[in-house]
This record gives structure tokens, C-alpha cells and sequence, in this order.
């Protein structure tokens, strides 16, 4: 079985608008959630194998978060950029390429891309995943090579406003 856990960085600031979408930060709420959802997870799922991050900043931030509660070091964040403004088609091929001996794979990246990308392994569509969403995708496949859509389901879903209460 592979868990991909599928989650949308946390609530970014656009408090400085000449600041590049790249290198926006978390904002108060998102550094305010991103610690309590990380810390949820940790209490319900698995620790991951690889944690793989868009290098955007309010990405890679919230990775930081989900490292520090599964006591992973920062350092073992892959940074991947090919999932910064990724479409549902880039994030699969990115997935392709995990290694195999990753079995829960946590995957940090943006909208819409991943909603597009989760809304493939289910017959109840997300209109949106929201800020610090998480989504559990568990696979019968062997492999991520061999990740798709008749053996690959929408499993669990964590949201802020209704897993934080």
C-alpha cells in the first residue's frame, strides 16, 4: 500500500505587493495552523518516508512544520521545483519519479493544481482544498510508476475549519 498525503501550504501573506508570489511568506494564520494541523497528523498518520516541497516559501514553510512534529530535520525536505505552479499533469510525473522504497510520501505544493490532481481519485470532486488541507491518497500500486486512477482512491481528508474545532 502507498499513502500519498497531499497538502496545500498553509495561508500566505500578501502584505508586501511588490514581494514575488515565490517568495511570499506564511501570514499570522498560517503560522498559526500550519503547527496545529502538522500536529493532528502526527497524531493520526503514519511518519512519512520523503517529504517532497514546491520551493516556494509558504510551501516550504508549512513542510517545516510537518517536519518539525514528525521529527524530521529540515534538511531531508526535498525541494522539488517542478511543483511551484505545477498542473495536475506535472504533479503525477513528479510523482512517477519517487523512489520506490518511499511508501508514505508527504507531497507540499499549490493550487489548483492539486485539487485538479486529487479530483482524478474520486467520484465526490473537492471544489477547493483549502490552506493547510490535507488529503490521504492510498494506493494498491507497486510502485508510483504505476500510481493511477482505477487503483488509487481519495482515503481521508483533513481541513483547518472543520479538523481543528
Amino acid at each position: 500500500m502507498l499513502q500519498l498525503f497531499i497538502i496545500r501550504h498553509a495561508k500566505s501573506s500578501w502584505d508586501n505587493p511588490a514581494l514575488r508570489d515565490f517568495h511570499r511568506p506564511l501570514n499570522d494564520r498560517g503560522l498559526s495552523i500550519a503547527p496545529r494541523m502538522s500536529k493532528l497528523l502526527q497524531q493520526i498518520a503514519p511518519s512519512p518516508d520523503l517529504l517532497v516541497s514546491s520551493p516556494a516559501r509558504r510551501a516550504i514553510d508549512t513542510a517545516a512544520f510537518f517536519a518539525e512534529a514528525y521529527q524530521v530535520p529540515f534538511s531531508n525536505i526535498v525541494q522539488e521545483p517542478a511543483l511551484y505552479e505545477a498542473s495536475s499533469f506535472e504533479i503525477m510525473r513528479v510523482i512517477s519519479q519517487l523512489p520506490e522504497t518511499a511508501r508514505v510520501v508527504f507531497l507540499f505544493g499549490h493550487n489548483p493544481g492539486l485539487t485538479e490532481f486529487v479530483n482524478q481519485f474520486t467520484n465526490q470532486p473537492f471544489i477547493n482544498i483549502p490552506t493547510c488541507g490535507v488529503v490521504l491518497l492510498e494506493s494498491t500500486a507497486l510502485n508510483w510508476r504505476a500510481l493511477y486512477e482505477e487503483n488509487t482512491n481519495v482515503e481521508q481528508y483533513w481541513f483547518p475549519k472543520t479538523s481543528l474545532q
